[in-house]
């Protein structure tokens, strides 16, 4: 069961914030006539791309024999890396270390090395098959296991943080321990895999449309493979059938390759991977082991800390750099450090280069912060959240200075304790754990676990320049009203949420608002859709836009009517003018009569924030999102086999623009955490192949897996600190570390087959092989 469900009935409201809208293609989606790119009408003489892979993880290419593949039926060409007209690179970070085709050698087992351009896509498939490829190879780095930081190479510069004097801290700390955790990856698994429709124009002209969360990059990509200006350039979006980060970089390399050959065969030409080629050749959230050595005194409050967060980067720099920082800037979690030195390393591996994930590294991050206080508690013989809990910021505090970050930012707006007081107190915490302390005492094979986890989640883009947006406004004269933003829909509601936004400005029904496909044709110098900030940036562009318009209106209406322009106010679908009243549509129908602009290109910047990299330190976000939940499983000590019993999560949104999508990214946030760390495995063999590439091996919750009983709310007292859209908080991707509660809450079944004396030290994903063995390991270490 789930509650605090919103009531979604159809909804005919002026205005548009804070109510439950359902999303704006809920239906289409359902009904199966949302339009994604594989759906777009092809133009007559479209071709299709298959890709050649790489079969080795590291070599140089001794020859490349492609005269089968040329031969075979309906291919009418082969691009490689000498067919790039421009540069052969889509690197994000400037590195130039991420060719679109493989240049002379080979890094990572998958990688592509030509392309080939058929009349079908079967036949292009087919045809790719057929090179004959002559490796000479390398030695490989798969695993990072081994690795050090000090010595293995890196793909970028990585970061330090430090606050106080750990080192010194660590060594008169009462009590100490140190630790390694291992934390595996995650693919994306989006529905809609990547694909790419490239339609040449006139001249240098080139139209594509794309599964991509970042248009302007995807735009500046193609500019720069082509050798154009990115004017001749349009990057078109409509919607993703999912993103999750995976489309932020890794949706270039076919948009380009299609871009290539478009522009090459003067004809339109597609690129759509299948599942097997997707899981292979694209990136995956990074995989960390995590170092930690920690200093605390008997009470359990924490002393000093000594992190580093090691990461498999893959061949090239790609977001790992900024994947590394988010992590150490979320080590931290929801707990003060007095002295504190982490450290990111980016290792270099011969597999797929990993990139941006829901969370942004920001989850790893707090997956070492929470085994930490779980060493502390079994260590002092505490209960887990009792070390929570002391060992929190506290923003009120200001005497005893708990309220700095490792990276020197105050932490202005904690409200962690209410919403664990308030979840501890709705979930009935302490009287469950007394109930599954006398569960597992009667119960020989089945024990259960409870844990609650909070969040503290960090938003903006510490790339400053990124935290912008722009917007295009129109109203028509019979009061219907075009917006345009630069935000990406994948199914998170984005949309939906920037239509009410524009149509609470104009106190208008949100059906009289329509938001068309993102393209940089009309809102240019886009971010990208992540960071949890697409409702923050791109609300706040279209809300200033909006407001040019309205404030004409109220200028041509007071000027007009010879009164104070504070006696022109916006009603439901109409607008007071002194004492009497019209409709919206007849004003904006008497401004266009005579000659007052009604359109508007609306721009918003976030302000505060600021970030000096090489000092470690800065304003890094804008503000806080918080949250906190708490989960119950039952575990089989003799498969490992285990059922999350019950969740109950409680939320901080501000005030929800929309409480129905808000109350679905939690859900969905918690369930992909959740998956990530428990079922989710990737596992790549010693050559380097990656064994985990499809369903059948891959697996992500099902709907069965769901908590049983799923309780979800939103915090309805809560503002965003800052003045952000409506005092909204963000909400994709701070629920995703909720499923923290269920690792913890596994690790506590664990336990309980030892009496609670020795930490399990469960790494993730927590398969029920590893829970199993887990289990085992507890009985030995029990009987010694």
């Amino acid at each position: 069961m789930t509650k605090h469900t919103p009531n979604l009935k159809a909804q005919k409201i002026a205005g548009g914030v804070h109510t439950a809208h359902p999303h704006d293609s809920a239906h289409k989606h359902v009904a199966g006539s949302a339009i994604y790119v594989d759906d777009i009408t092809e133009p007559a003489g479209t071709l299709h791309a298959g890709l050649g892979l790489s079969g080795v993880a590291h070599a140089t290419l001794k020859a490349v024999d492609l005269s089968a593949v040329l031969a075979a039926p309906g291919v009418v060409a082969v691009l490689t890396a000498k067919d790039v007209p421009g540069e052969n690179d889509i690197s994000p970070s400037g590195m130039h270390d991420d060719p679109i085709l493989a240049d002379g050698k080979v890094e990572f087992l998958g990688q592509p090395i030509f392309c080939v351009i058929a009349e079908t896509r079967d036949q292009a498939r087919r045809a790719a098959r057929l090179a004959k490829i002559d490796y000479d190879e390398l030695p490989a780095i798969i695993d990072i296991g081994g690795l050090e930081a000090e010595k293995d190479r890196q793909v970028t510069t990585p970061l330090v943080l430090k606050r106080g004097d750990a080192a010194g801290a660590l060594e008169t700390a009462p009590r100490r321990i140190k630790g390694r955790m291992r934390l595996g990856g995650q693919d994306h698994f989006y529905l809609e895999g990547q694909v790419s429709l490239a339609v040449p124009g006139e001249d240098d002209e080139v139209e594509v449309y794309c599964s991509t969360q970042g248009p302007s990059e995807t735009q500046h990509m193609i500019a720069h493979a082509l050798g154009v200006p990115n004017h001749a350039v349009t990057v078109e979006v409509r919607r993703m059938g999912g993103g999750f980060g995976g489309k932020e970089t890794q949706a270039n390399q076919c948009a380009v390759i299609a871009a290539i050959a478009a522009r090459k065969l003067k004809r339109a030409v597609k690129v759509r991977l299948d599942r097997d080629e997707d899981m292979t050749a694209t990136g995956k959230r990074h995989d960390f082991v995590i170092d930690y050595d920690v200093g605390f005194d008997d009470e359990g409050r924490i002393l000093a800390i000594d992190y580093t967060y090691g990461q498999r980067c893959g061949f090239s720099a790609d977001l790992s750099g900024p994947v590394g920082d988010r992590a150490l800037f979320h080590c931290d979690n929801a707990y003060f450090y007095p002295h504190v030195h982490a450290r990111s390393a980016l290792f270099y591996t011969n597999t797929v280069s990993n990139t941006a994930f829901r969370g942004f590294g920001g989850p790893q991050g707090m997956v070492g912060a929470e085994r930490v206080i779980d060493e502390i508690a079994f260590a002092t013989g505490k209960e887990p959240l009792e070390i929570r809990k002391l060992n929190f910021y506290d923003a009120m505090d200001k005497r005893a200075g708990r309220d700095v970050t490792p990276y020197h930012q105050k932490v202005e707006d904690c409200i962690i304790q209410r919403i664990v007081a308030e979840l501890e107190e709705s979930a009935d915490y302490a009287g469950r754990r007394r109930e599954i302390a006398a569960f597992n005492a009667n119960s020989r094979f089945i024990k259960r676990g409870i844990a609650l986890t909070p969040v503290k989640f960090g938003i903006s883009f510490t790339k400053t320049e990124s935290n912008q947006a722009g917007a295009l406004v129109h109203v028509y004269t019979d009061g219907s009203v075009h917006m345009n933003h630069g935000g990406t829909e994948m199914g998170q509601g984005l949309h939906m949420k920037v239509a009410q936004v524009v149509a609470e400005e104009f106190q208008i029904d949100i059906d009289r608002v329509k938001v068309t496909a993102t393209t940089t044709g009309k809102v240019p110098n886009t971010s990208p859709t992540a960071a949890s900030s697409g409702a923050d940036l791109n609300g706040m562009a279209a809300q200033n836009a909006a407001r040019q318009i309205k404030d004409r209106l109220i200028d041509f209406a007071a000027e007009t009517h010879q009164i104070p322009r504070d006696q022109v106010v916006f009603l439901p679908n109409r607008v007071r003018i002194g004492n009497h009243e019209i409709s919206f549509n007849e004003l904006v129908q008497q401004a266009y009569v005579a000659r007052v602009q009604l359109s508007a290109a609306g721009f918003y910047k976030t302000p505060k924030i600021h970030w000096d990299r090489a000092k470690g330190r800065g304003h890094a976000f804008y503000y806080f999102a918080y949250g906190a939940a708490c989960s119950e499983v039952s575990i089989d000590t003799l498969t490992g086999e285990y059922v999350v019993e019950r969740t109950d999560i409680l939320h901080d949104a501000g005030r929800s623009l929309n409480t129905a999508i808000d109350i679905g990214q939690v859900e969905g946030g918690f369930v992909q955490g959740m998956g990530w760390l428990t079922t989710e495995e990737l596992w790549w063999d010693e050559k380097g192949r990656l064994r985990t590439h499809a369903p059948s091996t891959y697996k992500i919750p099902l709907a069965s897996d769901r908590p049983k009983i799923f309780n979800v709310a939103l915090t309805d007292w809560s503002q965003a600190y800052e003045p952000t859209i409506h005092r909204s908080k963000a909400v994709g991707e701070p629920p995703l570390p909720l499923g923290l509660s269920v690792l913890h809450a596994l690790a506590d079944a664990v336990a309980s087959v030892a009496n609670h004396k020795i930490c399990p030290r469960l790494d993730a994903p927590a398969t029920p092989e590893r829970v199993l063995m887990a289990v085992e390991r507890m009985k030995r270490e029990a009987a010694k």
